[in-house]
C-alpha cells in the first residue's frame, strides 16, 4: 500500500480540495476513537462539528471513523463543511471502520491502495478528504500545520500527548495559535488541578498557565478561539523556519 512520508506530497492535493470549500479557518481537533462512557461527548462532539462548519471553518483531525472522531467529522461534513482526516496506515484497521454499505467498503479500499497523497474518499462519505501518511509524526507535523486552531476533546494517551505537544510548541514560540480544553462534563477537571499544581510548584509560569483556554460547551470552544489572546510568557526563541511555520 503506497503511503505518505514527506509532507510536501500533500500539499498541492490539500490545497486543491480546501479551495473548493474555501474555509476561513481551519480548526484542528483531538480526541478519542473510542466514545467513552459519557453519552454526552457524543452529543457535544457532533454539536462542535456543526458549529465549525456553520462558522464557515474547516476541520482537520487523525482520520479515525470511530468514537468522537468520527462523530466530530460527521458533524462538520453534515452541515457541507471541510474536513481533512490525516491517518497513518499502521491505524487504519484500528480507527477507520467499514460501513454496512458494500460499495463504500470496496471504494474506500480502493482509495488507501491507490492513492496519491490526498484523495477524496467516496462521494457518500461523511468523513471528507483522506491522507494515509507513514508515521505519527508525519501526521502530527501535517495537522498542526494545516491548523489555524487546535481543539481537544476528551480521550486517553493519544490525546492528551497531541495537546501537551502543541502547548509545549506556544511555550517555545514555535507557534502563537489558540489552544483550547473542551472540558465536557468535567472531564478534564483534574487535568486542570495538575497544571495549577506545576504553577505552584514552580514548572509552569503563571502566565505560560494561560497558553491553554478551557471551554464547557461547543459555543464557548467557538468563543475562546475566536477571542484567544496570545500569552506574554512564552519564549521568545529563534526557529528554523520550517519549524515555526506550524
Amino acid at each position: 500500500m503506497p503511503v505518505i512520508t514527506n509532507r510536501n506530497i500533500v500539499t498541492s492535493n490539500i490545497n486543491d480540495a480546501a479551495s473548493k470549500h474555501n474555509p476561513a479557518k481551519v480548526v484542528c481537533v483531538y480526541c478519542g476513537s473510542a466514545f467513552g462512557n459519557n453519552p454526552k461527548f457524543a452529543t457535544e462532539a457532533a454539536k462542535l462539528g456543526e458549529l465549525i462548519a456553520s462558522k464557515n471553518w474547516g476541520l482537520v483531525y487523525g482520520g479515525g471513523t470511530t468514537g468522537l472522531m468520527g462523530t466530530v467529522a460527521r458533524g462538520t461534513t453534515s452541515q457541507g463543511g471541510y474536513v481533512h482526516g490525516i491517518i497513518p496506515q499502521a491505524l487504519i484497521a484500528r480507527e477507520r471502520a467499514d460501513t454496512s454499505i458494500d460499495e463504500f467498503n470496496a471504494r474506500v479500499q480502493e482509495t488507501v491502495d491507490k492513492h496519491d497523497g490526498t484523495t477524496p474518499v467516496p462521494e457518500i462519505s461523511d468523513y471528507g478528504y483522506t491522507t494515509v501518511v507513514s508515521n505519527m509524526h508525519l501526521r502530527k507535523q501535517i495537522m498542526a500545520e494545516e491548523a489555524e486552531a487546535f481543539v481537544a476533546l476528551p480521550g486517553g494517551y493519544g490525546t492528551l500527548e497531541e495537546l501537551m505537544e502543541v502547548v509545549t510548541w506556544s511555550q517555545l514560540g514555535i507557534h502563537q495559535k489558540p489552544v483550547v480544553l473542551f472540558n465536557m462534563d468535567g472531564f478534564y477537571d483534574l487535568f486542570m488541578v495538575f497544571i495549577k499544581n506545576a504553577i505552584k510548584s514552580g514548572f509552569i509560569s503563571e502566565k505560560s498557565g494561560s497558553i491553554i483556554v478551557v471551554a464547557n460547551t461547543a459555543e464557548e470552544v467557538i468563543s475562546a478561539i475566536e477571542n484567544y489572546v496570545v500569552p506574554e510568557g512564552r519564549f521568545k526563541l529563534n526557529w528554523d523556519e520550517n519549524i515555526s511555520n506550524i
